[in-house]
Formats: C-alpha cells, structure tokens, sequence
C-alpha cells in the first residue's frame, strides 16, 4: 500500500495549526508520509499571526518528506483550496486533506490510507471522511452518505476530477432534477441557500460545490461510525467560523475497521443525519433568538 500524502492548509492561526502538526505525529506512519503546506498570504503583508505560522511550519520536522508553498499574496480559501488540491492530485493521483483547525486520531492516517486503498478501484465512492458528528445513535463501524464532505476527507483524481468549480450550473441542475429537498437532507440543512449565497458572491464555498459535484453524479463519501477529527477551530479565532460548540466530539481510541460493506447509501446512518441536522438547526435559531433578545 503506497501512502498518500497529506495536504495541509494554514492562514493565519499558529497555535491551531501547531495542533494539528502535533496530532498527525501521534500516527505511527507520520514518518512515512509526505506532508505538503499551503500557507496563504494576508492582504497586510506585515501580519504577524500569518509570520509566526510560517515560522512555525518551518521548523516541523517528523515527516518522510515537508514541502511548503508560500503564497506571495491573498488568495482566499476556496481558490487556494481548489488549486493546491488539483495540483497535488495531478501529481500524486490520491490526496488526504487537512485545513489547520482539525486535530485527528492517532488512528486517522491509517483509517484514510486503508480505505483509499481498499476503496481505490470502486467508481461509486469519490471521497473519505474522518469526520462525523456527536450524534446519540450507534452507527455502523463505517457506513456510506451520498455527497462529499470536507472536515479532514481524502479522494483519487478520479473523484477530484467530478469537482465542478461553477456554483450556478450545479444550482441549476439541482433545480432542473428537483432535488433540493434531498440535498437539503430531507430539508433538515440549509445546503441549498449555502450554495445559493455562494452563487450570489455572499460566501466562497468551495466545500459546497465539492458535496453538489458528488451529490449530483449520485458518487458516496465513507464516514466512520466515531469520529477520527476534531474541529477545533470553532472558538471565534476562524475568517469563516462563529462560536460554537454543536460540533465538538470524542475521538475514537482504537483503530477503525475497513469492512466489506454494501457500495450504496446507508440509509439508516443517514436517518440519524437528517435528526441531527434537525437538533443543530432548532439549536442555532434558538441561540440566534436568545442573541437578538439580549440584543
């Protein structure tokens, strides 16, 4: 099994992304594995957050391998995402992807390897995710949702190449092919008006447009049953991210199995989806009120 490499990218957040640098050591094949940094600039090229995280990834050692790629101005998340992955992918034919808010298991890297390898040659799946939410329900050891996700997930060229960059021709498909209810999770998560703010400038998603690409062409993301990533970058410190604490799980302290399971949607794991979906959702209006109220 040849190792993917993994595709870190870092802004301005020295200490997240130290965490994220620490937890990857924590993988016996750490040493095995080549790590590759994008590290956007900043419109104010004297700020000194984004200089004391390059400084920081300087100085990591631990990996087969550290390439680092310094962007020389701003290029936002999506488009630096888009291109740093597409250019890996081209050379390397598999990818795993980390931002510098995810902390993940000691178990993650092999979870991931395991998987793209086992998973390589089946067209059906386009991507691996470490992520799963904290829900109540038991779920299965590994289980599939149709889509693609993005906290800490892996795929092949042939999977990246579905990627459709164009917000409003994924929107109009998912209209023309009446969808949005499915999309939207049974209407439990406004992925819908995400895409649609996007087409409308209102955000950058590129996250939104990698879920549509796969969503539309009927593709499946491998979830675990308990999550091997953490999100730690929900405490304010984020350009894309609020407060919040909905998201926060245990890691798993043992290794995920990669059993042969049937290549189509687990429809019972997504059931507990759509319920979560629905909770979180009631949750955020809730706090939303409660914020206006004080207000």
């Amino acid at each position: 099994m040849s190792l993917a490499p993994v595709l870190l990218f870092v802004y301005n957040r020295p200490y997240h992304t130290r965490k994220t640098i620490e937890a990857l050591l924590m993988s016996e094949i750490a040493s095995e594995t080549d790590l590759i940094i994008y590290s956007d600039a900043s419109v104010d090229p004297f700020n000194d957050k984004i200089l004391e995280t390059r400084n920081y990834i300087k100085s990591i050692v631990g990996f087969r391998s550290i390439v680092i790629i310094e962007r020389s101005k701003n290029w936002g998340l999506a488009r630096n995402i888009i291109d740093g992955v597409t250019s890996v992918i081209n050379q390397y034919g598999k990818v795993i992807v980390l931002e510098d808010d995810l902390v993940v298991s000691p178990y993650f890297l092999k979870y991931m390897n395991e998987a793209l390898d086992f998973y390589e040659k089946k067209e059906q799946v386009v991507c691996i995710h470490g992520y799963v939410y904290p829900v109540k329900q038991k779920l299965p050891e590994t289980f599939f949702i149709k889509g693609a996700d993005c906290w800490g997930w892996a795929t092949w060229k042939r999977g990246w190449d579905l990627f459709c960059p164009d917000g409003k021709l994924l929107l109009d498909e998912i209209n023309k092919r009446n969808m949005r209810g499915e999309f939207d999770f049974e209407n439990s998560y406004p992925y819908y008006k995400m895409l649609e703010q996007q087409v409308k400038g209102k955000n950058d998603s590129w996250a939104i447009r990698w879920y549509a690409s796969a969503f539309l062409n009927n593709k499946l993301t491998l979830y675990p049953g308990t999550s091997l990533v953490a999100q730690i970058g929900m405490d304010g410190s984020g350009t894309h991210c609020d407060t919040n604490s909905i998201f926060d799980v245990q890691l798993i302290d043992r290794p995920i199995k990669i059993l042969e399971i049937p290549i189509e949607q687990t429809l019972p794991a997504r059931k507990v989806f759509t319920y979560y979906f629905r909770y979180t959702m009631k949750i955020t209006k809730l706090r939303s009120f409660i914020k206006r109220m004080i207000k």
